[in-house]
């Protein structure tokens, strides 16, 4: 009977403290549940903008210096970026503040009195000597490169096309801008790139 009543004390305290037998024994305590694995995000294909998913690198790909956004509206580039990022950002600084025009700077010239989003583009990618003639948002959509590039970066789709080049983003879109203002402009704010396929040049 004494023999008894030590083995059930025995089993009663084991159950009462598995954690501390567990950590004991070296085991795994049965009564604590195991932490789920973290989520795993799901592979990111050609930037995630061709398939509905936001994506917040409207950025560079590679950790990059970035230009800024002077008080005149005007993109200052940053010193290590290549001849061809800066010069596309000077052009686009010399339209910057135009309005925009529905088919402004789709001619021989890339001139206009405004531009629309692709004229606007296209003018940019000119400047940097990366487009001879300028291009609407759909063709953009086979132009250069599948994905972000590491410096600029086109969005297009049918119906829109803005840039991200060295980090800023020229838009004629004010979405997500709260100056609200239309036409060629660096935005001082990034924009969800759903719905957009991204391409770039190549080498940059």
């Amino acid at each position: 009977m004494r023999a008894y009543a030590l083995v059930l004390t025995i089993a009663v305290s084991l159950c009462a403290a598995p954690a501390a037998f567990a950590q004991a024994t070296g085991g795994v305590d049965g009564s604590i549940p195991t932490p789920a694995a973290p989520a795993v995000p799901a592979p990111v294909v050609n930037g995630g903008v061709a398939y509905g998913v936001p994506n917040p690198a409207t950025t560079q790909v590679v950790d990059l210096p970035a230009a800024t956004i002077l008080p005149n509206g005007y993109a200052a580039a940053p010193a290590a970026a290549p001849q061809e990022v800066k010069d596309a950002l000077a052009a686009a600084n010399t339209i910057i503040g135009k309005p925009y025009v529905y088919g402004g700077g789709h001619n021989a010239k890339f001139s206009g009195k405004g531009y629309d989003c692709s004229g606007t583009v296209s003018y940019a990618l000119h400047g940097g000597g990366l487009l001879t003639s300028p291009l609407d948002s759909g063709s953009f959509m086979k132009w250069g490169l599948k994905g972000p590039g590491a410096w600029i970066t086109v969005y297009t789709n049918p119906g829109h096309a803005f840039a991200v080049i060295a980090g800023l983003r020229l838009d004629t879109s004010a979405a997500g801008d709260p100056s609200g203002g239309k036409g060629p402009r660096w935005r001082p704010v990034l924009r969800s790139t759903r719905g957009f396929a991204a391409r770039h040049p190549d080498g940059f």
